[in-house]
């Protein structure tokens, strides 16, 4: 019998990945990402309650608003559930004004202190539940959103859930792997169903995914040139991408 010969059929330009592909590519732009940034060590605080008001601080704002706030929260003896319950809600506001939209923040931080109090101010018990039940719990405390719960379920609570942010969203935009539903929920699936289930992984992932949309894919002007996965990137191989 003569061996059929290969089909001289052309291949086809590379395009959007197919799905079943993405758990690889995902993979691939983890380890090079980590390649071109290190290490984030994410989060940046000392200890779960400075991560659990971190995630509320930096709401809407800059980590250097949140800093200074954490900062002169620190100063005050005011970083402890206990020490936010008593204070009054005016200074509260008033140590945390460098965050920006401090007097809702203060509410915020108000509401989660006084969540805390029902777990006896004990969140290291939280590292023994179900993910998405914590999550769930955390939705319904006031002021907190889906990113910050995720915040604090990732990095306060040591559990899976992967955190999008508008970061990310648009460096998923811009590889052309985009949702079908393109919702919070949407977004977070791509990864959660396509990655190992690794707290580690996704701490680190989210870390990068920020770093690059800072440092190299801007929200104007991003520089393609430099980019660590433009090959892989919808948007960056158009010939009309920037540098």
């Amino acid at each position: 019998m003569v061996a059929r010969p290969p089909s001289k059929r052309p291949r086809k330009p590379a395009g959007r990945p197919r799905r079943r592909d993405l758990p690889a590519l995902l993979l691939d732009i983890h380890d090079r990402l980590l390649a071109a940034y290190g290490p984030q060590g994410w989060w940046p605080g000392d200890g779960p309650m400075e991560t659990i008001f971190g995630a509320i601080l930096v709401q809407n704002t800059s980590w250097g608003g949140a800093e200074k706030a954490l900062r002169n929260l620190k100063a005050a003896g005011a970083l402890s559930p206990q020490a936010i319950r008593d204070m009054p809600e005016d200074e509260l506001a008033a140590l945390i004004r460098p965050s920006g939209y401090f007097k809702s923040k203060a509410r915020k931080l108000k509401a989660m202190a006084a969540h805390l109090a029902t777990h006896g101010d004990d969140v290291g018990r939280w590292r023994e539940r179900d993910a998405k039940e914590l999550r769930a719990e955390l939705l319904g405390v006031w002021g907190i959103g889906p990113e910050t719960a995720d915040d604090i379920v990732l990095y306060a609570a040591h559990l899976p859930s992967f955190v999008m942010d508008a970061y990310t969203v648009r460096i998923v935009d811009r590889l052309g792997i985009q949702p079908a539903k393109r919702t919070y929920e949407g977004y977070q699936a791509l990864f959660e169903a396509n990655l190992p289930v690794d707290v580690a992984l996704w701490n680190e992932y989210h870390a990068l995914l920020d770093a690059h949309a800072r440092l190299t894919c801007k929200k104007r002007a991003p520089l393609c040139g430099a980019c660590a996965v433009r090959d892989v990137c919808t948007e960056g191989r158009r010939p009309d991408s920037a540098g």
